[in-house]
């Protein structure tokens, strides 16, 4: 972590438990990421992580989809919320509603997801299912830029977890998540380093472009 640098301030928009985001808030408050949440937002009221952002001292917002007429009026919500907190990046953590074009044109390259396979295999849902269903040797998961293609932006960052023979959906998840609270938040270190944008429609790495995604060493 470079602390010289300003912080990188974030908003994490999440709609369950929270644990991607309590790992954010973990290694932020070891001093391991340089790296300020400005606020959570949640689609679901009751979500377990806007309750452990208030444990960690940080603003909490709901906006419940059946208030608004529309996606197109949720989406223009959500950003007004967004705006007030005036973050450099927004991060999707268990983020489950689809995002409109025009919100993510309006914040382009400016949007992080992480999702639950190794991209492009598997967008959507219900991944653990679907790879252990092809009888795929390995799955993971993956950080990218988010665009108005489903989990089809710009890749960054993967990490590989081998399928075990006996895996079922709970052990496979089990692991694949346990690796994403150590990525994402190394991911977001590297963008407080300027290390990686996106620009051209693609991520670039040190001013180069990043041609196929970085492995994420799970050692480090």
């Amino acid at each position: 972590m470079n602390g010289s640098a300003s912080p990188l301030q974030i908003v994490v928009l999440l709609s369950g438990s929270g644990t991607t985001l309590q790992a954010i808030i973990d290694e932020m408050q070891a001093g391991n990421i340089n790296v300020e949440i400005k606020a959570v937002i949640s689609d679901q009221s009751q979500a377990t992580g806007l309750t452990r952002a208030e444990n960690a001292g940080i603003e909490t917002c709901a906006l419940s989809p059946r208030d608004y007429p529309d996606r197109q009026g949720f989406d223009h919500a959500l950003a007004s919320c967004i705006d007030r907190y005036k973050p450099q990046y927004i991060v999707l953590a268990g983020f489950m509603r689809i995002l409109g074009k025009s919100f993510v044109e309006r914040f382009a390259g400016k949007i992080l997801n992480i999702h639950p396979s190794l991209l492009p295999r598997f967008r959507g849902l219900d991944t653990y299912a679907r790879v252990l269903e092809a009888g795929d040797a390995e799955h993971g998961t993956s950080v990218h830029f988010v665009t108005a293609e489903l989990d089809g932006g710009p890749l960054i960052m993967q990490s590989r977890v081998k399928v075990l023979e006996g895996d079922d959906e709970e052990s496979l998840s089990a692991r694949v998540k346990e690796r994403e609270r150590k990525m994402y938040p190394a991911v977001l270190d590297m963008i407080a380093a300027k290390r990686i944008e996106m620009k051209d429609g693609q991520a670039w790495l040190d001013n180069q472009p990043l041609d196929h995604p970085l492995e994420f060493d799970p050692s480090k």
